[in-house]
């Protein structure tokens, strides 16, 4: 007898994030970039909000990044500085100092 397992499309998995907010999330992202870019206002400071690229960019990136749960794109390569950092840092030997006698 076979059995079937009806999956809820929308039921959210724990490997993989909602499909609702990461739309969102990502159609956040593209606004404020639009923004940005197309009107000068957007890409000023105020006294109220601050600097607005952050807000309109930035929060909006890292919180789909939050929901990828901080997962780096793949096919990220290290540098060589960080491929160089994979064995343990040299320690430099102490000189050994003499020390004068007390006086009493």
């Amino acid at each position: 007898m076979a059995t079937f397992s009806i999956q809820d499309p929308h039921a959210v998995r724990p490997d993989r994030p909602d499909v609702h907010l990461d739309r969102v999330l990502r159609r956040a992202v593209l606004a404020g970039v639009a923004l940005v870019l197309l009107v000068p206002l957007a890409r000023a400071s105020t006294d109220w909000l601050g600097w607005l690229p952050l807000w309109l960019v930035g929060m909006p990136a890292v919180a789909w990044w939050a929901l990828h749960r901080f997962r780096l794109p793949t096919g990220t390569r290290l540098t060589g500085a960080a491929r160089r950092r994979r064995s343990p840092q040299a320690r430099r030997i102490r000189a050994r100092t003499t020390a004068l006698p007390r006086a009493a």
